[in-house]
């Protein structure tokens, strides 16, 4: 899935907000867990998705794709933003492997996103929104135990299975 996916559905979805404010979205791989600048929040989320190995071509599926995102309304401004970090991955075959971009299906996102609006809602709005469930879409099956060593977001503290 591309930036521009996540950018158009993201823009879709604020609009279903109507609230007004104009939001955008940007990814960004140096925001970290726990770590927000005054104003901003935090929503911390897992998803499905799979891997590829860039050095064997191994892939693999993961219960454990972690998304990070910070968020920060200007009320003044009638302005958000959203920032984005998924969280990669190594193989655990290759020696010295690289951490690598984790793929998601248009309809992870689309659940992601979604679940994204209601944390805005909640958060930056003050809404109560009460209890939502909508379960993302696997494909496959994950055989192995989740490895921390080989899990970006485990080592950086925020992946509740490194815990």
């Amino acid at each position: 899935m591309q930036e521009q996916d996540w950018i158009r559905i993201f823009q879709e979805k604020i609009e279903e907000l109507e609230r007004g404010d104009s939001w955008g979205i940007e990814f960004d791989d140096t925001i970290v867990g726990g770590k927000l600048a005054s104003g901003w929040q935090q929503y911390i989320r897992s998803t499905f998705g799979r891997f590829t190995c860039s050095k064997c071509k191994k892939g693999w599926p993961s219960k454990r794709v972690i998304v990070l995102f910070h968020m920060c309304l200007r009320s003044r401004e009638r302005c958000g933003t959203v920032k984005v970090r998924l969280f990669k991955q190594k193989c655990r075959r290759c020696k010295d492997a690289p951490f690598e971009e984790p793929h998601l299906k248009v309809e992870n996102v689309e659940v992601l996103l979604e679940k994204l609006m209601e944390k805005i809602r909640i958060k930056c709005y003050r809404e109560n929104l009460g209890e939502r469930n909508r379960h993302f879409h696997f494909d496959g099956s994950v055989d192995g135990p989740h490895e921390t060593a080989h899990c970006e977001a485990c080592l950086q503290g925020i992946c509740t299975k490194g815990s």
